[in-house]
């Protein structure tokens, strides 16, 4: 798929204020740069047969029935809802830090309604979630394409605040959510991973997919810091002044290992994961909701 129009880029993205009009540009631009839409044939179930009509779509006539029979017959479809996904977005303080277009927070946000309307479009069913130490705000699994409305309002209805409580809230959803679906955790991860990845397992022993993307701003994941530099927690009373150039090399090492325990804790519980810069086209997750999707369905034939 090609992004050369940059409708993924948080640089576009940022100079659209509403959270619904922003979905809808990266979403229509994410489908006008794929080479052929998944969404033919992907989501829907042949069901019957029935005459054609003036207006109906070509792509649908069964020219084999013409050949034997010399009449126009279009394949009537089934629609396949049975996808139910829930976003759970972290709202948390450390989700307000951003360098570039969009911070933190933004951005999932901003990915969030991006996938929902998306998944929407589709006639799946889509709930949402804003925490931190807990639930703030939620809406459940709807399918209608008015949903979106509600899902934008969740998110706006929050800002970032209080400390993550990634096992409570994990546990939460999973029981706030009982049926089998796909669950979409959107988060900086600033977190314990011990209570991460048993969140994580909580889930899959409840039988739900999960997808994990996790966002970062381009500064968390370079430091690019010179000079004396105060640095100042965003979800701990604390600071701490110090010359970036002399922690760099120990900061990145640290880095390295978080990400890797992260991503090697993921892929022991089977669960899809993403690392998300701020700075990075919204298109990989995209794809990443596309391919689970048909992942399921798969699964379920």
């Amino acid at each position: 798929m090609s992004d050369s129009k940059g409708y993924l880029h948080p640089e576009a993205i940022a100079q659209i204020s509403r959270l619904e009009l922003r979905a809808r540009y990266v979403v229509e631009g994410f489908l006008s740069g794929m080479h052929r839409s998944p969404y033919f044939g992907q989501s829907i179930e042949f069901l019957q047969h029935r005459e054609y009509t003036l207006g109906d779509d070509l792509r649908y006539v069964d020219w084999k029935v013409w050949g034997r029979q010399d009449r126009f017959y279009v394949k009537q479809f089934e629609e396949d809802t049975n996808l139910r996904c829930t976003m759970l977005v972290d709202s948390s303080a450390s989700m307000a830090y951003g360098a570039g277009p969009l911070n933190k927070y933004d951005y999932a946000s901003t990915l969030a309604v991006s996938l929902a309307y998306l998944l929407l479009r589709q006639q799946d069913a889509v709930g949402c979630a804003a925490f931190d130490s807990t639930t703030r705000a939620a809406v459940p699994q709807r399918t209608k394409k008015t949903h979106l409305e509600s899902i934008v309002g969740t998110l706006q209805g929050v800002g970032p605040y209080e400390k993550t409580d990634m096992y409570g809230v994990l546990r939460e959803a999973a029981e706030s959510y009982p049926r089998r679906g796909l669950m979409v955790l959107v988060s900086d991860l600033l977190t314990d991973r011990q209570a991460l990845m048993a969140g994580l397992k909580l889930l899959r022993s409840r039988g739900h997919d999960v997808i994990v993307l996790h966002v970062m701003d381009d500064d968390e994941l370079t430091f690019p810091f010179n000079g004396p530099t105060r640095f100042e927690g965003l979800e701990l009373p604390i600071h701490l002044r110090c010359n970036p150039r002399a922690l760099r090399e120990g900061y990145l090492q640290a880095l390295r290992a978080y990400l890797d325990e992260v991503q090697s804790g993921c892929s022991r519980q089977e669960v899809d994961y993403a690392l998300m810069p701020t700075s990075q086209s919204l298109g990989p997750a995209l794809a990443a909701i596309l391919a689970a999707r048909m992942g399921r369905r798969k699964r379920r034939s």
